[in-house]
């Protein structure tokens, strides 16, 4: 590769610019993938404590349910049968980790009124809330999951790239320029001294 590249001084100086930018490359994108490791592994904690305490908390939502059934009977149908709105949305927001874009996923009231409050009028109430309370956590913690699984799975890809990036500049790009002024220096080393002894000879 040195050989393709004539030998001279203004060369030499553009290939010793490159070098520097490389190693300031190098650098900065060391520094990105260093930090994007934290945070991808600050997401794989949070992850497993999620997964860990959903698991409890599903079976709670669970049993909440089978206990306001007891309580108030099968009111299923009565929601199934009434015109029901959501009175909870998922609202997104991008969160910025060393220019990776993260999606950011919150649960967000919608200010509809709910069937649920004309529900266990006759009896059961109290289950019903109770209920609605462990379906709201549960929900929230399903949010929660979902916004670290997005971010995992974009963090996972940045990283990837960011890592490929700091290993084509350090096992290729940088020997190869390192390669190419080592290359050129020989070659105006070499014409130097032919210049030295052609003069020595006149």
């Amino acid at each position: 590769m040195s050989q393709q590249v004539p030998p001279t001084r203004m060369n030499l100086t553009a290939y010793k610019q490159k070098a520097v930018a490389a190693k300031k490359g190098f650098d900065l994108l060391k520094k990105k993938s260093d930090a994007l490791k934290v945070r991808f592994r600050d997401i794989c904690k949070a992850i497993y404590d999620t997964k860990i305490g959903m698991a409890s908390q599903s079976s709670d939502a669970f049993f909440s349910l089978t206990q306001a059934e007891y309580a108030a009977g099968n009111f299923r149908n009565k929601l199934l049968e009434s015109q029901m709105s959501a009175s909870v949305c998922v609202a997104s927001r991008t969160d910025n980790v060393a220019g990776v874009k993260l999606p950011v996923f919150t649960k967000r009231e919608t200010g509809l009124a709910s069937v649920q409050e004309s529900l266990g009028l006759v009896g059961g109430g109290k289950k019903i809330n109770q209920c609605k309370e462990q379906y709201t956590q549960y929900l929230e913690a399903l949010i929660k999951l979902a916004s670290l699984q997005t971010s995992f799975i974009a963090m996972d890809e940045a990283l990837k790239v960011t890592n490929r990036r700091v290993n084509a500049l350090e096992n290729v790009t940088i020997p190869k320029i390192a390669n190419i002024l080592s290359g050129i220096n020989r070659e105006l080393d070499e014409l130097e001294r032919e210049d030295f002894t052609r003069l020595k000879k006149v």
